[in-house]
């Protein structure tokens, strides 16, 4: 099992109500997808060859995170396809869940411009992930 991610809030996180910003959840989303392709892949990874694309995010916001909350992020795994798979989170502060959110990616060889199959190596490393429960 791979660690969860521990997450340091900066003070240009928080916006005016004193919470971290709704927009900056994506960019933990990213250091968390960053931090677990690591863990699955390795440093040499060919992303330009069997890399990814963002197409979807959602966010639940349960509840508002504070400056001095110490974060972590728990990634999952959920559905599988031919080219495209799910990412999930959960945001927890405190052993409670704060935030719920989910990532589609679809695999990508930059290089050739066009969607790929999910290599055979990233799908068999989804295997070191928990499986989302709905």
């Amino acid at each position: 099992m791979i660690e969860p991610v521990k997450i340091q809030i900066r003070f240009s996180d928080i916006d005016v109500m004193g919470h971290v910003n709704n927009a900056t959840y994506l960019s933990y989303f990213e250091y968390t997808r960053m931090y677990y392709f690591e863990k699955l892949l390795g440093l040499e990874w060919n992303w330009n060859e069997h890399g990814i694309l963002l197409v979807r995010n959602e966010v639940e916001y349960l509840k508002p995170i504070f400056l001095n909350d110490q974060p972590i992020i728990e990634m999952f795994i959920g559905q599988i396809g031919n080219k495209s798979f799910t990412f999930h989170y959960e945001v927890r502060v405190r052993d409670v869940i704060y935030t719920k959110a989910l990532s589609k990616l679809v695999c990508y060889n930059a290089r050739e411009k066009k969607t790929i199959l999910i290599p055979e190596l990233m799908k068999k490393s989804f295997s070191q992930l928990n499986n989302y429960k709905y």
